[in-house]
């Protein structure tokens, strides 16, 4: 790959990234800049080429085109030792051998590297002290979460890349994590995540990047997309008896921005609940329907991928 423009406040860059599998065009000439210092998320559904992406900037798997420096480095055959000293990687899924401890698989971590911590820093930085001597297969899901941080804070990284790492965790699990990635980044580490939960990317990211289709679909700081919605709120609703309501009717109601619909349920973009929602009790009633169920919430990140791709995460 050719070496690209990047300032020395970046800390990752792509242009023009793209990847095949065969017919699969994974990545879709995607264009990405992470700045030092911050934590950006990588948002989208499953097979967005989320991982991809972050697979290519790991090093760890090859663009078909497109440029690619990390660190103000290119990845280049035989002179990549020195470049991988300075990263963290925590893969989307992590196998240790089970009859390890926790410090035996921390120290065969460090081995690997020519600087860094040691294994009892590290277990006291991600909170296993109590575990220090358990066997891998002995620890819960969101212990072994944060040992899969641990080996990939063994080199004292400048960058961390963090693969779904909350997926299947129970929300104590989650915030434990998430408390690990404020400290990296209170410290002046680069982190770049990849998630499907907009409450994470919300609480984490100063930055974040929705991916669709192999390609950046929106770009800026959580606050700055949730904006373009023009609406701070969504009211949800669904309706028993016969009848149906019109579109147009919905969104000539006060305060209506946007109306969208999910099936059975009706989505209101709306500036404030408080004078929408009773226009739209009285307009449900004048078209002779009943209210089965209705919801309101700040408008959140999942809403503008809503917005932008007409399609919820989960699709």
């Amino acid at each position: 790959m050719k070496p690209t423009v990047a300032s020395d406040l970046t800390a990752l860059l792509c242009r023009g990234l793209t990847k095949r599998y065969g017919s699969v065009l994974a990545v879709d000439g995607l264009d990405l800049e992470v700045r030092r210092g911050e934590c950006f998320g990588l948002l989208g559904p499953n097979g967005a080429g989320k991982t991809t992406t972050i697979e290519i900037l790991e090093g760890l798997n090859r663009a078909d085109a497109g440029t690619v420096e990390v660190l103000g480095q290119t990845w280049r055959t035989g002179q990549d030792r020195a470049l991988r000293e300075r990263l963290g990687i925590q893969l989307q899924e992590t196998r240790f051998y089970d009859k390890y401890s926790v410090r035996e698989t921390i120290g065969l971590f460090r081995s690997f590297y020519r600087r860094g911590p040691t294994p009892d820093e590290v277990i006291r930085r991600v909170q296993l002290e109590e575990k220090r001597d358990a066997w891998v297969m002995k620890l819960s899901g969101g212990q072994k979460q944060r040992l899969s941080v641990a080996c990939a804070l063994v080199n004292d990284p400048e960058v961390l890349f963090l693969d779904e790492p909350t997926t299947g965790l129970d929300p104590q699990s989650r915030r434990q994590l998430w408390e690990l990635v404020d400290d990296f980044r209170s410290g002046g580490g680069t982190t770049l995540l990849t998630t499907h939960y907009m409450d994470e990317a919300e609480r984490l990211c100063d930055r974040v990047a929705i991916v669709d289709h192999g390609k950046v679909i929106a770009l800026g700081t959580p606050a700055e997309l949730i904006a373009t919605l023009d609406a701070d709120h969504v009211v949800a609703i669904s309706l028993d008896g016969d009848g149906d309501l019109e579109p147009a009717a919905l969104e000539a109601l006060p305060s209506v921005r946007r109306v969208r619909r999910e099936g059975p349920t009706w989505a209101l973009h709306v500036l404030a609940p408080h004078v929408a929602v009773p226009a739209l009790l009285v307009e449900i009633e004048r078209r002779g329907r009943g209210l089965a169920s209705l919801t309101t919430h700040h408008a959140t990140l999942e809403d503008v991928f809503v917005h932008l791709t007409g399609r919820t995460l989960r699709d």
